[in-house]
């Protein structure tokens, strides 16, 4: 198996503001865009050959990757005009493939940091002769996902997208975001309109008698569609929770970047990331976050399992948990941000403007 599709075109909405001028797959993770975790992880599986389906501020991830020789890869980028799902830009970027009908094709979601074994994958699908394989995880609360019942060889039944109701609940299996096409399937997805595989591609093949087959591999698995998520992502990538190739450093409690400034006794831990350029001042407190380049911590700040963008500011004594800070904002000095709190790009907060205790 020598080729893959990378689906990289989402606007990442639940991730706003990060993505507010960052494409989502560009976002860094443990002191990289996401997606060179990704790219690293499948070349080192064997591939050589990864088709990029973009559509979101497409013109960021050329620019950064070029012709992927730095990773051992040979890259290709295809823009979607309008955004296509997910079977319609796999569909749109078909002429690109290389592979023979029978041929596996690898196919990767840009949002799942995973350690799925992508070898077994391929070999489950070559082995079984499916047309369509499809990595599995188990969840303890399915209802945000795509159910997918197997039977006892592994043979997808059903697609059972996002069950609300317990008699809905029939497995806690779900459709992982990764899979292996036979290449001649690809071809059989409607051109030119948005298709989604999980809704349409997936359950019409099925029907059509189809062979899907489902391989539960539960290993790391994450969605990095929130920030919250998209933050302990990183710092389990620094863990060394979260396997990748392409952390630039060695695993540990803390990444700092080459260029980045820590004081001597600022505390950084629970894998935090200091960004290239970045500042973090004396007495400041850092935990499970993300600092990204040329953002500044100023003296005695506390931050826990926050993103602060980059060029950011957060002000002296302030304290954040579990928060977002666009790039270029401008957190006043003694503010109090809580969970799920998102401050937008280039905003500015006074002093002591946003607090949830007494300033005394």
């Amino acid at each position: 198996m020598t080729e893959a599709i990378l689906l990289v075109g989402g606007k990442g909405t639940r991730l706003r503001p990060l993505t507010v001028h960052t494409p989502k797959p560009m976002v860094p993770a443990a002191g990289v865009p996401f997606l060179t975790h990704q790219l690293a992880r499948a070349r080192a599986a064997g591939v050589e050959h990864i088709v990029l389906a973009t559509s979101y501020l497409a013109e960021v991830f050329e620019p950064y990757f070029g012709d992927g020789s730095a990773l051992g890869l040979h890259l290709e980028y295809v823009t979607e005009e309008e955004p296509l799902g997910t079977g319609g830009a796999i569909r749109n970027v078909a002429s690109r493939l290389h592979s023979g009908p029978d041929d596996p094709v690898l196919i990767f979601n840009g949002d799942i940091l995973t350690g799925l074994d992508i070898r077994a994958l391929v070999d489950t699908h070559e082995s079984t002769g499916a047309d369509i394989s499809l990595h599995l995880t188990k969840v303890t609360d399915p209802r945000a996902y795509g159910l997918v019942p197997t039977d006892d060889t592994g043979r997808v039944l059903a697609f059972l997208e996002k069950p609300q109701t317990p008699e809905e609940i029939v497995t806690d299996q779900i459709n992982a975001g990764a899979y292996v096409f036979r290449r001649s399937v690809i071809d059989t997805i409607p051109q030119g309109r948005p298709v989604s595989v999980e809704r349409e591609t997936f359950p019409d093949l099925l029907s059509a008698g189809a062979h899907l087959q489902g391989m539960v591999d539960s290993t790391y698995w994450l969605d990095l569609g929130t920030p919250a998520a998209f933050v302990r992502g990183s710092a389990d990538l620094v863990l060394g929770r979260a396997p990748s190739p392409a952390v630039p450093g060695r695993c540990g409690d803390r990444l700092v970047l080459p260029t980045a400034t820590v004081a001597a006794d600022a505390k950084l831990s629970g894998g935090t990331v200091v960004g290239e350029g970045a500042f973090v001042a004396e007495g400041a407190r850092v935990f499970g976050s993300t600092i990204l380049p040329g953002a500044v911590i100023e003296p005695g700040a506390v931050i826990t399992d926050s993103l602060i963008g980059t060029r950011a500011r957060v002000g002296e004594r302030s304290v954040l948990t579990g928060t977002v800070i666009g790039d270029g904002a401008i957190i006043g000095p003694d503010n109090e941000l809580r969970d799920g709190a998102r401050i937008w790009c280039d905003a500015q907060i006074p002093a002591g403007a946003v607090r949830f205790s007494s300033d005394q």
